[in-house]
């Protein structure tokens, strides 16, 4: 059984590095996507500014034309006041000249705020526009770091699957079907030793007569307790001290 147990062993270890390789392989994808995630928020985030100063520069183009058609409107006023003989016309239009006046001091006044919100929005453009290329260079670099790291894990995966079902089929196919349900149900610990008359793998205490066989290496032994496969070696210390 011991040269059994050498098998299981060499067995276990190519499936710890098979399963290592694949969490990983497994880890690849989401820091991928978290890095392209960041790249792409800070794309939006200037695309969201360059829409607001578009906005703004739209918004007074249209006040300028406000002003404009204001003028227009004071012009036209001023020449029929120059056409009326009645006072009474003449006032009204004067309010009404007054009143196109009034609009075009509040509309220079919001020409003001604007001109003050386009000059930030435009500081707030640039910076982002930087940041987003810098953001944009470094997640490129990450990504293709990963794709790499990602293409070697996917050789190295293939090389140790193909040598591990040559270990495989070495081992006993009883045993090797027990070893495997075993490595599903409990991870990586299936062949464990035995040291201070407990198992390597639950800690547990084990009966005398489990010991004993484990030092006979007569036949496959599991834990009463867990039931992973036991071995010992005797550079272990078989049973506890009381």
């Amino acid at each position: 059984m011991q040269e059994t147990i050498e098998k299981l062993l060499i067995l276990q270890d190519r499936d710890r590095k098979i399963h290592r390789v694949q969490q990983e392989l497994g880890h690849i994808g989401p820091e991928r996507e978290t890095f392209r995630a960041k790249a792409t928020a800070t794309q939006a985030q200037h695309e969201t500014i360059k829409n607001r100063v578009r906005q703004n520069e739209a918004d007074r183009k249209r006040l300028e034309l406000d002003v404009e058609s204001k003028k227009q409107q004071i012009e036209k006023y001023a020449n029929q006041q120059l056409q009326t003989r009645k006072n009474e016309e003449y006032r009204a239009l004067a309010h009404e000249i007054e009143t196109c006046k009034a609009d075009i001091a509040k509309i220079e006044d919001e020409e003001i705020v604007l001109m003050e919100q386009a000059e930030a929005t435009q500081k707030e453009a640039a910076r982002l526009a930087h940041e987003s290329e810098e953001i944009k260079k470094l997640a490129d670099g990450q990504i293709a770091q990963l794709d790499q790291r990602e293409e070697n894990l996917k050789k190295e995966l293939a090389e140790l699957q193909r040598g591990r079902a040559e270990l495989a089929a070495v081992v006993d196919p009883s045993v090797c079907q027990r070893y495997e349900r075993l490595f599903k149900s409990k991870g990586e610990n299936v062949v464990v030793g035995v040291h201070h008359g407990v198992c390597g793998g639950c800690h547990m205490k084990l009966p005398a007569q489990i010991l004993v066989m484990c030092q006979a290496h007569s036949e496959l032994v599991s834990c009463t307790n867990c039931g992973r496969i036991l071995y010992y070696t005797r550079d272990m210390a078989l049973a506890g001290t009381d």
